[in-house]
């Protein structure tokens, strides 16, 4: 059976190096940020990552902040989605934004830089409407989940 896609789609040190990231797109802010990887999906994609989002219980953030990025390595997609509580403040062509920066590196191949990038900029906008504040918790893991099925 020949290696999953998933996980030759980033090395460990890649991998490390975007959940730094993400702690530190964290640092500033009450909100949550998720990678999540898998090899397909026979759903639509935002579909898909919505069911994601759930299974990841990202829905429970106290203020409906949280953003997956959700990647499906076969497919070539991928999807942002925010939760209710982001969607509500950021500006109109903002995951627009953030979604063009990743596919730019992503059709270079340059996939750890543009999930790096991807996950600072969703930081930055988090902390703009969601500053932290001493009663915030990291309220989910920070590691990348992963899907081969």
């Amino acid at each position: 059976m020949p290696s999953s896609k998933v996980e030759d789609f980033l090395t460990a040190a890649e991998e490390k190096e975007i959940v730094a990231a993400i702690r530190k797109a964290e640092g500033n802010t009450s909100g949550e940020i998720r990678v999540h990887i898998e090899r397909h999906t026979d759903k639509d994609a935002m579909t898909h990552a919505k069911e994601v989002f759930h299974w990841l219980k990202m829905d429970n953030t106290k203020l409906g902040n949280g953003v997956l990025i959700y990647i499906a390595v076969d497919d070539r997609n991928f999807v942002i989605y925010g939760d209710h509580g982001i969607n509500a403040v950021v500006p109109e062509n903002f995951w627009n934004r953030t979604r063009d920066v990743i596919q730019a590196h992503f059709k270079h191949k340059r996939f750890k830089q543009g999930l790096v990038e991807g996950v600072l900029m969703a930081g930055a906008e988090l902390e703009k409407h969601f500053p932290w504040d001493n009663g915030n918790s990291n309220e989910l893991s920070d590691e990348i989940s992963k899907s081969t099925s």
